[in-house]
């Protein structure tokens, strides 16, 4: 195999490198949508009325030489005197074993109002700072190969990437009854600069559609709650050229929660979960059933939720029937 060209070679695989990502990869996606409301949709800020933490973490394609590993953390509970919730959200996302890395810090706040005794609905609006960064160090170039020992040698390229910050801006709805919700919701409203290298490369606006039910099925049980619900969901996502359907089915009986989506064309993904009063655990795999196949070793996502008592003296607020997963 002939040795590469060199610099003019190896920028042009950089850029594509970046440019692929920017184009095609623009925001993490987790697959416990549910377990992590606020990534999914800013009005359910305080939609579990008390105070909830949240920690997720996803490893994506752990079997390729760069993998996706996306954290976030959250916070948000419902607030009597603002007529709503508020949230603290904060992701942090590595491609390529840090070759590439994004954080952002998110504020949230959501305004509630009963249309109804059965009806009510949630207006979100989110505010994020981001950051997003390239480890020069971490790349290779065609220069730096020796045709029988491999990458040996020092580039003789010009470092430059480095970072960016800037601000970004979200909105999104929910109705819903004490069976059934829907939701939409837009992120990056304002299409911000995230170009590392040269010129402008603006984030494509990402929109959302979600909407799902808890059907009860059988006897009730302590305080007439029944024991197991039926939840068919149905997600859609759209964030420039990319589009992507999800159709799910959780069973909740007890403390224990299982459920399966199946995501078009590219991945069926299996979820398990338990769930008591204060602490919510859950486990999901995605397998892979686009061109690469088992080449991927699929995704790991965990999931940890702390559901924390409120105050006894509270006002009314209608929980949103969506899944814990």
């Amino acid at each position: 195999m002939s040795i590469w060209s060199g610099r003019s070679v190896a920028l042009g695989l950089v850029l594509s490198l970046v440019g692929a990502l920017s184009a095609l990869a623009q925001d993490p996606q987790f697959t416990q949508f549910y377990a992590n409301p606020l990534y999914l949709n800013p009005a359910f800020a305080g939609t579990a009325r008390c105070p909830r933490a949240v920690l997720n973490y996803r490893n994506q394609w752990p079997a390729l030489t760069g993998t996706f590993v996306t954290t976030s953390a959250s916070y948000d509970q419902d607030v009597r005197g603002i007529m709503g919730g508020l949230g603290l959200l904060v992701t942090s996302d590595q491609a390529g074993k840090g070759t590439l890395n994004t954080t952002t810090v998110s504020g949230i706040y959501s305004y509630t109002q009963a249309i109804s005794r059965k009806f009510s609905i949630k207006a979100g609006f989110q505010a994020t700072y981001f950051q997003k960064s390239l480890d020069w160090n971490k790349l290779t170039f065609g220069d730096m190969i020796d045709p029988r020992r491999g990458f040996i040698y020092a580039t003789n390229d010009v470092p430059r990437g480095g970072s960016v910050g800037n601000a970004d801006f979200s909105a999104g709805f929910l109705g819903y009854t004490d069976i059934f919700f829907v939701g939409f919701a837009a992120h990056h409203l304002t299409e911000p600069n995230e170009s590392l290298i040269v010129g402008t490369s603006k984030m494509p606006m990402k929109l959302t559609a979600h909407a799902g039910a808890a059907i009860p099925l059988g006897m009730r049980g302590k305080y007439g709650q029944p024991k197991t619900k039926l939840s068919p969901n149905i997600l859609y996502q759209q964030q420039a050229a990319f589009r992507q359907l999800n159709i799910g089915m959780y069973v909740d009986h007890g403390p224990i929660m299982a459920g399966v989506w199946y995501r078009s064309k590219d991945a069926f993904i299996a979820l398990i979960g338990f769930h008591t009063d204060h602490i919510k655990f859950g486990y999901s795999y995605d397998v892979t059933t686009s061109k690469l196949t088992t080449a991927t070793a699929g995704s790991h996502e965990v999931s940890l939720t702390l559901q924390f008592d409120c105050k006894k003296k509270r006002r009314r607020v209608r929980t949103v029937p969506c899944p814990t997963f």
